[in-house]
């Protein structure tokens, strides 16, 4: 097992410098090459529609993926981010323009710059893991529905100009105008999204968004179809980035915008870490968080003075990068140069672009964002996970972001003592010495390791394993320097368990199964074992197998050892 500690200075190394001392070479820079190129054609109309929702025009979004992705890239802790404008900042943009104007977005964005960095040099990115599961699923499916619902103007071209941030009243206004339905619009948008999909399921390596409002812009021009586009709303997109310069500053405005600033931090920073986690799932890497929130916090500073967005880690991009064979950094730095070309050379081309189309993309974005199996999921977890989930998402839509986090974190806290008090009223009851034996740690480590087989590791949990501690389940394979052939998991000192827990566990049971692992779960209480069973979590031939104690784990490891050495065997 590798247990060295890594120093400060290590935390912050940016990938990129690890990836080159590893060497780096030509057919290195190819793949990324393609894969940056991959990116920015996604990148394109996505940076362009999200400017839009968000209230500000399309060459900010431009800027913003040019410049913060730069920076990230050059920076970060994670080979395979991808940064830019993304749909979780949408709501919250808005309506800072709407009640601040751009300058004030601009001096919010700089703030939480200054406050993630801040929060990287103290290490808070280790903390940033500790977030509920059901907290996060609520809110980012709420953001799904307000995206949605932002582009329903467009969709249908009803023309409405200044619609309420908040969503009620939105949806009142939207309400009242749909007399005055655009069938072309509607057409277009709709067409769009179908293209997508479809692309999506038949050619799923084809770039559907860029495919999607290529076709609808040809379309439109030809056709002379009445809706509008983006030439016709904002104008000529500039064939230059804007001169860096800095928004007005005054004490009194910057404690007018730091809740606004506290927000889009907290956005930043949740959401290019959890892109980071997805990627390191999806690859078997690790990232640096706190070196991820320094570069986050330089490229949303770096992006507010050349007038840009809000920036963070894109879910989808970055899987893309992967999907597309990204190797390193250089794929995301790549990125942006090329979306630079495009600004540099071929931005006139955007005035084209039929704005019902980008609500299409959105509208498909918005589907992406919902955490629809995450969900429904969630819902047959235990009562404390199920009312975090519904109170934030109900309040990301109906009230405000940061109000439904602070609730949700709130919720999440009381259920969690509502649960160790029923713990410790069931505890006391039972005599210590009824438990069984071989799962209350009376065997050291060093004793359980000796017994174990060759290619045989096992790692105790010892707690309740809630979103307090569940990230803890993410590093226990990192511990081995090679995958083990078996891997067993004992439980029988959890007491309880929750979605934040359930979550890993299956995050767990993921990364064994790609990296040729069983997984054997032991000694499972009542508690843990009622929750899995709800949740649906069971068995599964030849990947995760449940046992009633540590013995009956060795047992079993033995055996699907045995039965891997015969597959081996008869296949030579």
């Amino acid at each position: 097992m590798s247990t060295d500690k890594p120093s400060y200075r290590a935390l912050f190394t940016p990938k990129l410098l690890t990836v080159l001392r590893e060497g780096y070479g030509l057919a290195d820079l190819q793949r990324d090459a393609l894969a940056g190129l991959t990116v920015a054609v996604v990148a394109l109309p996505l940076s362009m529609a999200l400017a839009i929702a968000s209230g500000s025009d399309p060459g900010t979004g431009l800027t913003t993926a040019i410049v913060a992705g730069l920076i990230v890239s050059l920076f970060g802790g994670s080979r395979f981010q991808i940064a830019g404008p993304t749909g979780a900042f949408i709501p919250v943009v808005y309506a800072v323009i709407q009640h601040h104007g751009m300058d004030g977005l601009l001096l919010a964005t700089i703030m939480a710059g200054l406050i993630l960095m801040a929060a990287a040099l103290m290490k808070v990115g280790t903390l940033m893991k500790y977030i509920p599961q059901p907290l996060i699923t609520g809110f980012t499916a709420g953001i799904a529905v307000i995206i949605f619902s932002s582009q329903l103007n467009d969709f249908f071209g009803l023309g409405l100009h200044d619609l309420p941030a908040e969503f009620v009243p939105k949806i009142k206004a939207l309400a009242g105008g749909f007399g005055s339905v655009n069938v072309w619009a509607t057409g277009i948008a709709a067409g769009s999204m179908l293209l997508i999909f479809g692309l999506r399921r038949f050619a799923p390596r084809a770039p559907g968004f860029l495919i999607a409002v290529v076709l609808a812009s040809l379309l439109a021009a030809w056709l002379q179809l009445p809706v509008d586009t983006i030439g016709s709303r904002f104008g000529e997109l500039p064939s230059s980035l804007p001169l860096p310069s800095l928004p007005a500053v005054s004490w009194e405005r910057i404690v007018e915008m730091l809740p606004a600033a506290l927000t889009i931090a907290f956005l930043g920073g949740m959401e290019s870490l959890l892109s980071a986690v997805v990627a390191d799932g999806m690859t078997g890497g690790r990232h640096r968080s706190n070196a991820e929130l320094l570069a986050q916090g330089g490229a949303n500073i770096a992006s507010a003075l050349f007038a840009g967005l809000p920036a963070t880690g894109a879910i989808a991009r970055t899987a893309t990068n992967i999907r597309s064979g990204g190797r390193s950094p250089v794929a995301g730095a790549l990125h942006s140069v090329f979306i630079l070309v495009f600004v540099l050379g071929a931005s006139r081309l955007a005035a084209y672009v039929p704005l019902p189309a980008l609500a299409g993309v959105l509208m498909v974005v918005a589907w992406n964002m919902s955490e629809r199996e995450h969900f429904r999921h969630t819902l047959s977890a235990p009562m404390g996970d199920r009312l975090v989930l519904l109170v934030t998402f109900a309040l990301t839509v109906l009230v405000d972001l940061t109000i439904a986090i602070e609730v949700g974190m709130v919720i999440a806290a009381f259920a969690f003592m509502h649960r160790m008090s029923e713990v410790v009223e069931i505890s006391s009851g039972v005599r210590l010495i009824d438990e069984p034996e071989d799962e209350l740690g009376k065997d050291s480590e060093q004793g359980q390791r000796a017994i174990l087989p060759a290619g045989v590791e096992a790692f105790r949990i010892s707690g309740p394993l809630f979103f307090g501690a569940a990230s803890r389940l993410d590093t226990v394979l990192d511990r081995f320097t090679r995958p083990p052939a078996v891997f067993i998991l004992r439980m029988g000192l959890v007491p309880i368990i929750d979605a934040s827990g359930v979550h890993s566990l299956k995050t767990l049971a993921e990364r064994c199964r790609r990296q040729g692992t069983r997984l054997i779960v032991s000694g499972l209480r009542k508690q843990p074992h009622q929750v899995l069973r709800d949740m649906h979590i069971g068995e599964r031939q030849g990947e995760l197998h449940f046992v009633g104690d540590f013995n009956d784990a060795c047992v079993l490891a033995e055996r699907l050892l045995g039965e891997a050495d015969a597959t081996g065997a008869s296949a030579s």
